[in-house]
């Protein structure tokens, strides 16, 4: 069985098309959706959908998808933004990668929402990236083989660069599957922030990070506060 794991916090409108759409994309999925404490509508959102199952957790993504997979029933855990959309056949192309057992886990490309050729040019190079060094971001709808997410203890809990920690670290274990279908991811941060200064900021945090700086201290350049401790 597939288990969906979505950390929200104040997701209500995405949440609601994404629920809308699961079904479609990962027929008989178990889903969790994982809440840090909103303040909206997400909470009755969740409950407009009898397949959804919500868990509270502390705030804190990595936090938020460890809570979910410990309720997590699934032989195979895929983390998904509350702002994606799965291409069709998703399952299907999990299912079909995890065949092969030398495969651990993977991650769908990335296509984002906008028409703008800008924003195409920055996917295609996000996922050329991400086939080159086998390392993801949650944009691109990570998943995994439930055992081997417990032998590795889980996401670090670190308030930023989760994903991209535990990519590095799930590609040591075997192969990672970049599979050719495109999740969609939002462009909410680009369009809030302006299209330069956001590929400037990300660029920036993946080399401070790279060369050791704390991610306590890179989540305070991203989100312009220290992370809450809880």
């Amino acid at each position: 069985m597939l288990s969906v794991i979505i950390p929200v916090l104040n997701e209500a409108p995405n949440l609601e098309r994404l629920l809308s759409d699961l079904p479609d994309k990962c027929p008989g999925a178990e889903v969790i959706v994982v809440d840090g404490g909103s303040t909206d509508e997400t909470l009755q959102v969740v409950g407009r959908f009898p397949f959804a199952r919500p868990v509270m957790s502390p705030r804190g993504r990595a936090k938020q998808m460890n809570a979910g997979v410990h309720e997590a029933q699934g032989e195979v855990l895929l983390f998904l933004h509350a702002d994606a959309v799965l291409p069709h056949g998703a399952s299907e192309a999990i299912r079909g990668a995890l065949a092969d057992p030398d495969t651990v886990g993977g991650r769908f490309d990335i296509n984002l929402e906008s028409s703008r050729l800008a924003m195409q040019v920055i996917a295609f190079f996000m996922n050329l990236r991400s086939r080159l060094t086998r390392i993801a971001t949650g944009d691109h709808a990570i998943f995994v083989r439930q055992k081997i997410f417990a032998e590795m203890g889980g996401y670090p809990n670190i308030p930023l660069m989760e994903d991209v920690e535990f990519t590095k670290r799930l590609k040591r274990r075997g192969r990672i599957a970049c599979l050719p279908l495109r999740v969609t991811a939002s462009v909410r941060k680009w369009e809030q922030e302006g299209l330069l200064r956001t590929v400037l900021l990300m660029w920036t945090l993946r080399f401070l990070y790279f060369f050791g700086v704390s991610p306590a201290r890179l989540h305070l350049l991203y989100y312009g506060h220290a992370p809450s401790v809880e």
